[in-house]
């Protein structure tokens, strides 16, 4: 048996490696406790600042409130916008693990359509994911109380109370107010750029078109904040601090809506614009476009089926026809009477002989007057009160295209009114330049014959005529037409009540056109006092037994080209081709209050006369109500006795003729007026 080995422990060496080992721990030790005291140091004496405003962030949230939009009202006070509470359901997509899930999931229990799920997820594309996102507007009561109970379930969706446009009158104010919608990445994109969009942090809707649009930086208001401390669910404890928002201004406007509603009654089951102004002020106090459509569909998103069928219809509701172009046809013939007066063409005695037709000389084509047979000889008060064609081709082809279209830019025609919203447009007012422009061709003379009967190329908007016709009747001066009258401002009484008054809005006056002879003025406005008063004149049927004195001009303006042999007959043309009617009309004639503008489009019967006339006829009456306004110059025509009669309707021959070259000359196609 071999021996054992004994091992003898070398304490000493072990004690150096208990030693170095303890070291080595002790330097690491050592070292962690530098390193923790360094940033002890950092945290809580360097970067304190720093480290203290991110842990108050983390409990302290500075949260914006919107300001209330201003309201607006008509002239008589009535409410025509306001604001509505509603209920909306909320998404911020950062507080939400699955997004796709959870919207399917919220969207079955409270049945939304998958058209506003796919609008939610277009959506946020254009949002930060901290910021919410409206899922669903207009929630019913039930729809919030479902959600109240299982919202548990939906972490990051939640259910918000903020008010909403509303417009109590819908479509009959649609195309004067516009409507606030949801802001849009186009909206965001230009108040980043005004540098507006800290303003708007807490906002989701913006003015889309008209007052609510123009006036949008008024109406909107100055943004607030609270700062709230949260827990660390989020939810907030408590408010520490509040600054309130200022709330939009409110604002009064010029029209009135009764007479909103006799234009609307009295364009029923038609196509056209009534406008109607105070030529005192330029304050506008009727503009109605016919048909109209809702506004408050576009307020809470409107479905893509009803925005279709908007889009679509063959009415074409969404144009704002007051402020679009129409031929004016024989309503702009007062305008020319006064050119040609001006320019010492005719006198208030020239007299021209109509056969029913006009030639220029050399050519072969006529051009036809409404009355088959002519008027004989007729001065300038019997060509307005009777709309001889005839007398105003010959006063167009004197005096030229370029005299003609100076002197109606003049009274604003092919240009913007200046009212109050943007959607107007310029319409056309023809000259050489524009047709050299717009063409590349040169002017040619039956083109101006045409011009002289409101036809050819020449447009207007029912405003425009409206303006026109103010600066007429105002002899040379100038109003810029508005809706805005007054903003309504908050007083406080010596006796610490708040009451509101309207602060009035000062419009600045164009310059004045001025004429060689003032009396030219008025021997315009006398052949239209005529036009209305006198028995048999164009428009005497339909104001006739008025409680006031009126004056006006009737017109119909031809749509569609028809060969010269041919004979208009409205109940055998395509709707859509059939004339226009048109009239102007102001009243009291010795100081005129208002002035109103129509337009009809494609009449089944009759002309300006008949169509468009009553319609003036009804909104003037309830201007005037009970009122009666006499004057000597009515007293004298309707004691008057006129030995012309007046026929009604009529089948009138059509002047249309095709545009041809002869001699090198270029006939126009005369779009003739019809009107009577």
């Amino acid at each position: 048996m071999a021996p054992r080995r004994v091992i003898i422990r070398n304490q000493t060496a072990e004690a150096n490696l208990f030693a170095r080992r303890s070291f080595i721990a002790f330097c690491g030790v050592l070292a962690l406790l530098i390193i923790l005291f360094a940033n002890v140091f950092t945290l809580q004496i360097s970067a304190y600042e720093k480290y203290q405003t991110r842990s108050n962030s983390n409990r302290i949230k500075l949260l914006p409130v919107a300001p209330n939009r201003g309201l607006i009202y008509d002239r008589n006070g009535v409410l025509l916008a306001d604001n509505k509470p509603v209920y909306s359901l909320e998404i911020i997509p950062e507080d939400v693990k699955d997004i796709k899930k959870s919207v399917k999931q919220v969207s079955e229990l409270l049945g939304i359509s998958e058209e506003r799920q796919d609008k939610f997820f277009k959506a946020i594309r254009g949002k930060r994911r901290f910021k919410p996102v409206e899922l669903h507007s207009r929630l019913s009561d039930q729809q919030v109380a479902l959600f109240s109970v299982n919202q548990h379930k939906f972490p990051g969706v939640f259910v918000d109370a903020r008010l909403k446009r509303y417009y109590p009158f819908a479509d009959l104010t649609t195309h004067n107010l516009g409507y606030v919608a949801r802001i849009n990445r186009k909206d965001a994109n230009k108040l980043e750029q005004q540098g507006k969009a800290e303003n708007y942090a807490a906002t989701y809707g913006i003015g889309k078109l008209g007052i609510e649009k123009y006036y949008e930086d008024i109406l909107h208001g100055t943004i607030g904040h609270q700062e709230v401390e949260i827990n660390n669910q989020g939810r907030v404890v408590r408010t520490l601090d509040y600054t309130p928002p200022i709330p939009g201004k409110d604002l009064t406007l010029s029209l009135d809506i009764e007479l909103q509603m006799i234009a609307k009654r009295a364009l029923s089951g038609k196509r056209g614009a009534i406008v109607a102004m105070d030529p005192r002020s330029g304050e506008v106090l009727a503009m109605y476009s016919n048909p109209s459509y809702d506004g408050n569909l576009f307020v809470h998103g409107i479905s893509s089926k009803n925005y279709r069928n908007l889009l679509n219809s063959k009415d074409l509701p969404l144009i704002n026809r007051s402020v679009q172009g129409y031929p004016p046809a024989s309503t702009v013939k007062p305008f020319l009477a006064l050119t040609g007066l001006e320019e010492n063409i005719i006198t208030p005695d020239t007299k021209v002989w109509d056969p029913g037709w006009y030639q220029l000389e050399g050519l072969p084509n006529k051009y036809r007057d409404w009355k088959k047979w002519g008027h004989g000889w007729v001065d300038l008060t019997r060509a307005i009160e009777q709309s001889c064609n005839i007398y105003f081709f010959d006063l167009a082809f004197k005096l030229g295209i370029t005299k003609i279209s100076t002197m109606m830019e003049n009274f604003g025609f092919g240009d913007y009114t200046g009212i109050d919203i943007h959607e107007e447009s310029k319409a056309i007012m023809p000259s050489v330049g524009w047709k050299r422009g717009r063409y590349n061709k040169p002017w040619y003379t039956g083109e101006t014959l045409s011009v002289g009967i409101g036809q050819s190329y020449w447009t207007v908007t029912p405003l425009q005529l409206t303006q026109a016709l103010t600066t007429l009747v105002n002899e040379g001066e100038r109003k810029v037409p508005h809706l805005l009258k007054a903003t309504r401002e908050a007083v406080t009484t010596e006796d610490n009540t708040v009451k509101y008054v309207n602060k009035e809005i000062v419009y600045e006056a164009q310059a004045p056109i001025q004429l060689k002879n003032s009396n030219n003025w008025r021997t315009v406005l006398d052949a239209m006092h005529s036009t209305v008063q006198k028995l048999g004149a164009t428009g005497h049927a339909a104001f006739k037994g008025s409680q006031y004195d009126a004056a006006g001009k009737t017109g119909s303006a031809q749509v569609a080209r028809i060969k010269q042999d041919e004979k208009y007959d409205a109940e055998k043309t395509e709707e859509s081709k059939r004339d226009n009617a048109m009239f102007i009309a102001f009243a009291p004639y010795e100081a005129p209050e208002i002035v109103v503008a129509v337009a009809i489009e494609n009449v089944a019967k009759g002309g300006g006369a008949t169509n468009a006339a009553p319609v003036a006829r009804q909104i003037m009456d309830q201007y005037f109500g009970d009122r009666v306004i006499t004057s000597s110059a009515q007293t004298q025509k309707k004691n008057s006795v006129s030995t012309i009669v007046h026929h009604g309707d009529h089948n009138h021959d059509n002047p249309l003729v095709h545009s041809q070259l002869v001699n090198n000359q270029q006939v126009a196609p005369q779009q003739q007026d019809v009107s009577y």
